[in-house]
């Protein structure tokens, strides 16, 4: 046997530290867009069933957030998941992440003002 040790690689060495940070922020962006749908629900709930102070309908604008909030919460989460199983692509998953957040912020918009419209 050898008595010289294999060196490992350190996680800088292939990049796989700065993979694990951005799949942190991405899973970040997740969580915020959940924690914002949680905290609109809660307050919907609270002023209006429990204290009964307003009285909030839902509507086309209301839905169209409750909508943009869950979805972009949903997506955050899936390309997290993604990127973790695969690495190798996460430039790719990236990209397709934006153009679909793209595409989802204009729908959402272009509903609500068509509804208002």
């Amino acid at each position: 046997m050898s008595s010289v040790k294999k060196k490992r690689p350190s996680p800088t060495d292939s990049g796989i530290e700065e993979d694990i940070v951005f799949e942190k922020i991405i899973q970040f962006t997740g969580w915020i867009f959940l924690l914002a749908i949680m905290v609109f629900l809660g307050a919907w709930f609270i002023l209006d069933y429990a204290m009964n102070l307003i009285e909030i309908v839902l509507e086309a604008p209301v839905f169209a957030i409750i909508l943009f909030l869950g979805i972009n919460s949903a997506i955050s989460f899936g390309l997290s998941s993604v990127i973790k199983s695969n690495r190798d692509l996460k430039k790719k998953y990236y990209y397709d992440w934006l153009i679909g957040e793209l595409l989802i912020c204009l729908f959402a918009i272009f509903s609500v003002a068509a509804y208002q419209w």
